[in-house]
């Protein structure tokens, strides 16, 4: 019977950072999957990665045992189901690390803060601290929306390539949840580009008539993040934005910067 020996196989290289080289393909893969919107061909994979189609079918093989990808009909692979218990776990523990910085946000704001994840091509709300006033907005921690009717999806979307964005609007549609929301694709790219030159997101009654949400992202956050205020419109002005963004702002940062230590730890 074969024993484990010492003996360096391709799969089993280390890698240039000291990981496991099998592994970093196997993930690398993965994400490129997920970034290609769930579904590819091997011969996709092998130009997008570089890597030889018998080393690539080998990791697919390995990743269908396991249940993290899966073989459609046509021969095409699909993101398989046990990844869904992987994200979700994730994203409620990334919601668990950002709440202390969204209750400094309530403090000083005085709105309810939010944190959402952009998960495929929806936004999902992750973690919410509610403000303390008696009229304040709500939203269902794990509540999916399309992201074109919210700050927090004009956020996340600033930094995607515009061609990428309109084939997103292009699978989801761009449904009015109010008279105010933006239904066309040139519209929100003039949006975003409002975003980027600005350094953050307003959803003025986009989502619901008489609430504004002023959001922004969080810069090199391990996932496509966002934080996000919300309240009535009769609060939220224009003249408390010029005030509450830049608090968003540094905690965006500083929630970065407590992120990229739990990576490193």
């Amino acid at each position: 019977m074969p024993t484990s020996s010492a003996s360096t196989t391709d799969s089993a290289k280390p890698s240039a950072a000291g990981g496991v080289q099998s592994l970093e393909r196997a993930f690398d893969l993965l994400e490129r999957m997920a970034d290609a919107g769930g579904e590819v061909g091997l011969s996709e994979l092998s130009a997008a990665s570089g890597l030889p189609l018998p080393t690539i079918h080998r990791l697919m093989r390995t990743l269908v045992a396991c249940g993290y990808v899966r073989q459609q009909a046509n021969r095409r692979y699909a993101l398989g189901p046990r990844l869904i218990r992987l994200g979700e776990s994730a994203a409620r523990l990334l919601g668990t690390w950002a709440r202390p910085y969204l209750a400094r946000l309530v403090e000083e704001t005085g709105e309810t803060a939010n944190m959402a994840l952009l998960d495929g091509d929806e936004i999902v709300y992750v973690a919410q601290v509610p403000s303390k006033h008696s009229m304040r907005m709500f939203t269902e921690v794990g509540r999916r929306v399309l992201p074109h009717s919210t700050g927090v999806g004009k956020a996340l979307l600033a930094g995607v390539p515009d061609d990428e964005v309109r084939a997103l609007l292009a699978r989801t549609g761009m449904p009015a949840a109010t008279e105010k929301t933006i239904t066309t694709p040139e519209g929100f790219l003039a949006a975003l580009e409002d975003v980027r030159r600005l350094g953050y997101a307003v959803d003025d009654n986009e989502q619901e008539i008489g609430v504004r949400c002023l959001a922004v992202s969080v810069p090199d956050s391990p996932t496509a993040a966002a934080i996000s205020i919300s309240g009535p419109a009769g609060r939220v002005t224009e003249a408390a934005t010029e005030k509450i963004v830049p608090v968003l702002q540094q905690i965006a940062r500083e929630l970065s910067a407590a992120l990229a230590s739990q990576n490193q730890s």
